[in-house]
């Protein structure tokens, strides 16, 4: 049946209209489900639903831009803030360059267009651009949602197709829903309430993406890569000396005790726990601890593990034993370095190169919450600006603490492992680097032999014995794999990260193709695959990270 764009079919239908098209300035994604249910059950048509949601929700977008370029802005020239100018500026450059897409992005992530549209308008955005962006993207999300909602609804309606009047049963339903969100609002604990905003907070700050919504894009650039240096397996060609270049299944223990030898000054003492038997075991430890002198703590960690897994620190032997109950993986013994600080420094160097490179240097910050008295370990992570993100992480590694109250100012460490993944906080430290440290950098890692691309993760007392090269000490060499951890800086944009990501796959990619080039042969795939279903089963026996 044709209908006329210009007129409804009936008052009942104009009514249903008029409330859509207020409905968009409340929700106006619930608004667009209740028109494509109100479709389903033939009660609008599709023209007056789809001019309705979109006129509404457009009109609405233009609205927050209006109120926060009028409003807002004048406001803030007129008040006391007016000091940030310049920072608004450089603001208001940053969103011209990258408005389109915040604008795009902000239409499917819920929460975003509030704030990204009031930005847009107190930034100055043009209102041309503003328009037309938000416009097309309204168009779309309107036909997605009514499309979706109108088949979800037809589905509905065959399933109460008892009810003598299926629309007022949708609205009933509505009403319901809404209900029931008042109610729970109403309702919900602060604690409830605190995790609700962390998982949302989560999603805001890409630094605490999982890898499976982070690493795509780093995904289809490696495709790129393997095009462009005509192969898969050039990253496993980049460190020749270390099994499958770094990329998975890599022995720690392996590298560590060639840089014992090479640069004991500069390295950590370790030492492969031997055994099978828990005995066994037991007794190689204490063998171990004996011969290299490690007094507790020490750090008891896999040899076989990737962003910080089942590393501990050891107090007594009854944690070791427990350690050594939960997994039956090979692990290795290493001397607690206490730093207090830690760096990650990429390095690489090309083959038919004299000198090496320092890629990225990330400072890593161990996080702590301060005591004060009358809260509990839980409320002070829960009530931090940033350890509430990590929460969950962070109860896990101190269950049965949670509610242990901290004295007054005392200060509790949220994590022992310089991991990201495992809560701590990694910053640009680009800054620390001398051309002293690189030299020393350098000779150490030309006396690994076959190594030409990774991070070392070092431990320090003071920033000026890093910056001299003198006394650190190596914990951990990492092969091709492994990041420029400076990327999760929260100053960075994602786009930043990602620039830098690809780079530094750029130079694995050229450093395994130039080894190639010169003969060596890569490690076979169905070998890679054992290594990665091997680490796969043994890790998940692997207890949480200190």
């Amino acid at each position: 049946m044709t209908v006329d764009f210009f007129q409804t079919q009936n008052s009942t239908a104009f009514a249903y209209a008029v409330s859509l098209f207020l409905g968009t300035f409340v929700l106006e994604d619930l608004a667009a489900i209740g028109a494509g249910l109100l479709l389903a059950s033939g009660s609008i048509s599709w023209p007056l639903a789809f001019v309705t949601c979109f006129l509404g929700i457009w009109s609405g977008d233009a609205g927050l831009y209006a109120l926060a370029r009028c409003g807002g802005r004048r406001w803030f020239e007129c008040s006391r803030f007016q000091h940030l100018s310049a920072k608004v500026n450089r603001s208001e450059e940053w969103f011209a360059n990258r408005g389109t897409m915040l604008l795009v992005f902000s239409r499917m992530i819920p929460g975003a267009r509030l704030p990204t549209y009031l930005a847009a308008g107190f930034l100055r955005l043009q209102l041309g651009r503003f328009l037309l962006v938000t416009g097309v993207a309204t168009l779309t999300w309107t036909i997605f949602v009514l499309v979706i909602s109108r088949a979800a609804g037809s589905q509905v309606l065959k399933w109460f197709a008892t009810f003598k009047n299926a629309t007022w049963f949708m609205l009933i339903c509505l009403i319901l829903i809404w209900a029931s969100v008042w109610l729970v609002s109403k309702f919900f604990t602060p604690q409830l309430r605190r995790r609700i905003s962390a998982t949302f907070g989560r999603l805001r700050r890409w630094e605490f993406w999982p890898a499976w919504a982070f690493y795509p894009p780093a995904a289809f650039c490696c495709m790129w890569l393997a095009i462009k240096y005509r192969s898969l397996r050039a990253p496993m060609l980049a460190n020749p000396g270390i099994f499958s270049g770094g990329i998975v299944g890599e022995s720690k223990i392996a590298t560590l005790l060639e840089l014992q030898k090479s640069s004991p000054k500069f390295t950590a003492q370790a030492e492969l726990v031997a055994g099978s038997s828990f005995s066994q075991r037991v007794a190689s430890l204490q063998q171990i601890r004996q011969c290299l002198n490690i007094s507790f703590p020490f750090i008891l960690k896999p040899d076989v593990g990737q962003r910080g897994a089942g590393v501990k620190l050891i107090r007594s032997n009854e944690q070791a034993e427990a350690y050594f109950r939960k997994t039956s993986a090979p692990l290795l013994v290493q001397q607690y370095v206490p730093g207090p600080f830690e760096v990650g420094i990429f390095y690489y160097r090309f083959p038919h190169e004299s000198h090496g490179h320092i890629f990225a240097i990330t400072q890593k910050i161990f996080p702590v919450v301060i005591g004060n008295g009358h809260s509990t370990i839980s409320e002070l992570i829960w009530d931090d600006s940033r350890a509430r993100f990590l929460a969950n992480k962070y109860l896990t590694r101190f269950k049965g603490r949670e509610n242990e109250v901290l004295a007054v100012n005392h200060q509790l460490k949220l994590v022992e492992a310089g991991n990201h993944a495992e809560g701590c906080i990694f910053r640009d430290g680009m800054h620390l680097l001398t051309p002293t440290l690189a030299d020393r950098i350098d000779e150490i890692s030309k006396n690994v032999s076959g190594f030409f691309v990774g991070r070392y993760d070092i431990r320090f007392p003071s920033l000026d014995d890093l910056q001299r090269g003198e006394n650190f000490q190596i914990v951990e060499l990492n092969g091709a794999a492994s990041e420029a951890t400076s990327i999760y800086d929260a100053k960075n944009s994602v786009f930043a990260a990602y620039r830098t990501l690809f780079r530094q796959w750029d130079i694995v990619f050229a450093i395994g193709a130039a080894n190639r080039n010169s003969g060596i042969s890569p490690t076979p795939l169905a070998t890679l695959w054992r290594a990665w279903r091997d680490y796969s089963r043994v890790s998940a026996t692997y207890p949480s990270t200190d």
